[in-house]
Parts: C-alpha cells; sequence; structure tokens
C-alpha cells in the first residue's frame, strides 16, 4: 500500500492508483494548511505536486519509522493505523533531487470488501532538514547554486573567501566551478591552488598501493625492516607495524607527537588492535618507502599518480609555478587572512596543494578503480578498522558502507586553521563531489552540497558524520 500511495500516487502521479486508494469521504488534516476533503485534497496534488515536471516534489519514507497498529471490532480485523516520516525532496532537470523538508504522518486504513482504503490522515510536525549546529548549517535553503550571485552572497555572510566545487558524474569530473578570491584584489579562478591538508593521505595510500600492485612493496612487511624512528627504537611493538595497519589508521601513534605531554613518539597501543587516527603513522610509512626504494614520496607520486593523470598544478611541496595570486590563502573565521607556510618537504599526511581540476581528476581515477588490480582495490575500499558505527577505514579512505541499494562512498576531508576540504565518492554509481575552500567557516556548506549533489545518500553521509 506504501509503494501505491507514496510512489504512484504523489511521486509518479498516477491519479488512477491514488483515486483507488482512499474513501469517499477523505479527510486530511495538516499542521499548515488546515482541513481537506475528498475533492480538495485531489486539486492539491494536481495544483501543487503533479503540476510541473521541472519542479517535482516527492516524498521519501524514512527508512525504519514506519509502525503499523491493528484495529479491531469483536476480533475481526477492521483497520490499521500507521504512523511513520517523511521527507519531501524537491526533484529538478540535470541534479540530484534535493531535500526541503520532513514530517510526520499518522494514517487511518479502512478494511472492506472490495479492500484497503485510506481514509483518514494527519500530517504534522512540518520542519526544515536536520541541523547540525552553525559550523555545519548554510542556513540557505537549497538548492544552492542557481545564479552565481546567490553563491558569493552565502559566501559574504559566512565570511568565506573563496569556494571551490567538483561534480563527478558517471565516473568522469564533470564540472568545475570556483567562486571568490583567493585573497583580497585577487579572484579565485580553475587554476587556483588550495591546500587541503589530509587529502594528502588518500594521494599517500594511492602511491603505496600502486607501488604494492607493482611489486615493489608488501603490504604486511613489518615496516621497521626499513625505518626506525629513534623515539620507538626497541619497543617490542615496533615489529608488528605494517603499511596495512598504518593505512587503516591502526598504527598505535597518535596523532602527532607534538600533541602529546612528552612530545616524542610513542606506541599508545598494540598495532592492529583498534583504530585511531594518525598522521605520524603516514610520515612514518613516508620515511620507510624512501629509505626502502631511494626515491622521495614526491617523486613517486609524479612517477605514479601525478604524472599520469596530468595533475600538473598538484604538489606535496611548495613551487615555483604557485604564482602570486594562485594561491588560496587560509583566512580565520573572521574572513582575516592567516599567514602561511611554503613547505619544502613533504608530508605524507597533510599539506598537499592541489586544485579543484586535479583533485577531482583524482577522485574519478579512484571511482574508475584507481589502476589497481581488481584484488587490491577491493582490499582498498574494504571495511578494515571500524571508526564509529557507519563509519570504517579502508587503506587509506573512510568507507561508509550500507548506502541505498547496498552501495558504499568512500571520504576523506581536510582541515586545518583556516582551511576545510571534503572528497566524497560513491564507486558504485560513478558520482562524487569535492568542496575546497581557503576559510575556518568552509564546513558551513558541505551539508548543503553533499544534500543538493548526492541526494539521500548525500544526507545520510551528513547523518553518519555529524549524528
Amino acid at each position: 500500500m506504501d509503494s501505491l500511495l507514496f510512489n504512484r500516487g504523489f511521486n509518479e502521479c498516477d491519479l488512477g492508483a491514488l483515486d483507488d486508494l482512499v474513501t469517499e469521504d477523505l479527510e486530511f488534516y495538516h499542521d499548515q494548511s488546515g482541513i481537506q476533503d475528498r475533492a480538495a485534497f485531489f486539486r492539491a496534488v494536481e495544483e501543487n505536486i503533479c503540476s510541473s515536471p521541472d519542479r517535482k516534489p516527492l516524498r521519501r519514507l524514512v527508512p525504519g519509522s514506519v509502525e503499523v497498529f491493528p484495529l479491531y471490532r469483536d476480533g475481526e480485523l477492521y483497520g490499521g493505523l500507521q504512523t511513520g516520516r517523511h521527507e519531501f525532496y524537491i526533484r529538478e532537470p540535470e541534479r540530484e533531487p534535493y531535500m526541503t523538508s520532513t514530517a510526520s504522518f499518522a494514517h487511518l486504513w479502512l478494511r472492506s470488501d472490495s479492500g484497503w482504503a485510506l481514509s483518514r490522515v494527519l500530517s504534522y510536525d512540518h520542519g526544515a532538514p536536520p541541523s547540525y549546529g552553525p559550523q555545519f548549517d548554510a542556513g540557505h535553503p537549497a538548492p544552492l547554486f542557481t545564479t552565481d550571485d546567490e553563491v558569493l552572497s552565502l559566501l559574504r555572510e559566512h565570511a568565506i573567501p573563496s569556494l571551490g566545487v567538483g561534480y563527478i558524474r558517471d565516473g568522469r569530473l564533470q564540472q568545475v566551478r570556483v567562486f571568490g578570491e583567493t585573497r583580497a584584489g585577487h579572484a579565485a579562478g580553475y587554476d587556483t591552488v588550495y591546500r587541503v591538508a589530509s587529502l594528502a593521505k588518500p594521494v599517500t595510500a594511492l602511491v603505496v598501493l600502486k607501488l604494492a600492485d607493482a611489486g615493489l612493496w608488501d603490504l604486511d612487511d613489518p615496516v621497521h625492516r626499513y625505518y626506525t624512528d629513534p623515539d620507538v627504537e626497541g619497543d617490542p611493538r615496533l615489529p608488528r607495524l605494517t603499511t596495512r595497519h598504518i593505512l587503516t589508521h591502526q598504527s598505535g601513534f597518535p596523532n602527532w607527537r607534538y600533541l602529546t605531554e612528552s612530545g616524542r613518539l610513542a606506541f599508545e597501543f598494540e598495532p592492529g588492535t583498534r583504530h585511531q587516527y594518525s598522521g605520524e603513522g603516514f610520515e612514518y610509512l613516508r620515511k620507510a618507502v624512501e629509505s626502502r626504494l631511494g626515491r622521495s614520496l614526491a617523486a613517486l607520486a609524479s612517477e605514479y599518480v601525478f604524472g599520469p593523470l596530468s595533475m600538473t598544478r598538484t604538489s606535496y611541496v611548495w613551487e615555483s609555478w604557485v604564482g602570486e595570486g594562485d594561491y588560496a590563502v587560509e583566512h580565520d573565521g573572521a574572513g582575516a587572512p592567516l599567514a602561511f607556510e611554503r613547505h619544502t618537504e613533504a608530508n605524507a599526511a597533510a599539506n598537499l596543494l592541489t586544485t579543484v581540476g586535479d583533485y577531482g581528476t583524482f577522485m574519478a581515477h579512484v571511482l574508475g578503480g584507481a589502476g589497481l588490480s581488481d584484488d587490491l582495490f577491493a582490499e582498498f575500499v574494504r571495511p578494515a578498522a571500524e571508526q564509529e558505527p557507519g563509519i570504517a577505514w579502508g587503506l587509506g579512505v573512510q568507507v561508509l558502507p550500507g548506502l541505498s541499494g547496498g552501495a558504499y562512498a568512500l571520504q576523506h576531508t581536510g582541515g586545518d586553521d583556516g582551511l576545510k576540504a571534503l572528497a566524497v565518492m560513491l564507486p558504485e554509481s560513478g558520482r562524487g563531489l569535492l568542496v575546497l575552500s581557503n576559510s575556518e567557516n568552509g564546513r558551513v556548506l558541505w551539508s548543503l552540497l553533499l544534500e543538493e549533489v548526492l541526494g539521500p545518500d548525500g544526507e545520510e553521509i551528513v547523518r553518519r558524520n555529524l549524528e
């Protein structure tokens, strides 16, 4: 009955199917638009739901929200009360449906010799989509990209100097959009270079995986065979540390040693026994790889990733081709520019410089199998270490299983003072979203963009990350 009412009746505008489902004395009670009888109900459906194919409202049940209570008279079933929640979306050409509101409902179904029919409807508790606090809430009704002026107005409202967005569809980078300024007086454009912090980690992971595919590196070799940090020399846990532990953030290391009380690197637990995010682990791996192969990470990345993908404006270190005005200078929450460093030594976990076009190309490469063997790609995206319910780690990326239709998402974020970056990929549908900004406030746009671009999957990704 739900599929007939919601999918065929409301979403597909099959008014004949809807006509067969409701009683002649239907009463519809709405907490905002009042009471409707059968005739008024059908007029509202025709005028508000089914009048424009270019802006089509949709209703979707919230999974797990429906409850049904049978109604009996003298031991005989005569009806049922159905309650639940639904979400309202707008579907427009050339874009994913985006959510506009939510509501609760109660349906009274009556049973007769001819079957079941809907007799009474209560639609109530209408409200905006969930909010996860001001740092994640743009306070802007979707869709975002109606006009450039709207985007620029929103950036000014939140003191975000520039925003770069990449859309991936059908496994290809389909669109790059860049707004605002890199710094006062310098317009941002397609060649704008952003520092993307921890978005360096998936790149480093893929370099190492390509080395493994080429037979030059073993993911399960003890890393200490090629490098030992003086701080952990002699620790009995060191021989157990492998590349696989590092890429899945199970190394046992802290995020950064300078954040610990001692300021020294130390194991905080046995490698492989639990998850703890660690930039130190990636740096340890870099030093081991460079020692074993006698080449820098920057050189290996150029050979195995940047060169083959023509990522000509991506680097682990500051390059001479970053001209004045090209670099998206980081800004604080009030919109003031921050001092920045021109890094001259590669960091496997941070400080990657790139453009929306280059990193979007990298993401499309990952969606296409990343140039890895089938078995190794399967290991890359397989959940290996749980971070929290619904979010796990593969080999260098977060994995969110169990999306609509059994799909999964890959994601990674990047954050440092004055910059926020997000990369999300859905391999089975070939879709992806990249969001780069040079502002401490950049995250306010993430949920809006995820929901607009990726629809219900985007909403679920937001929920898992923020609830």
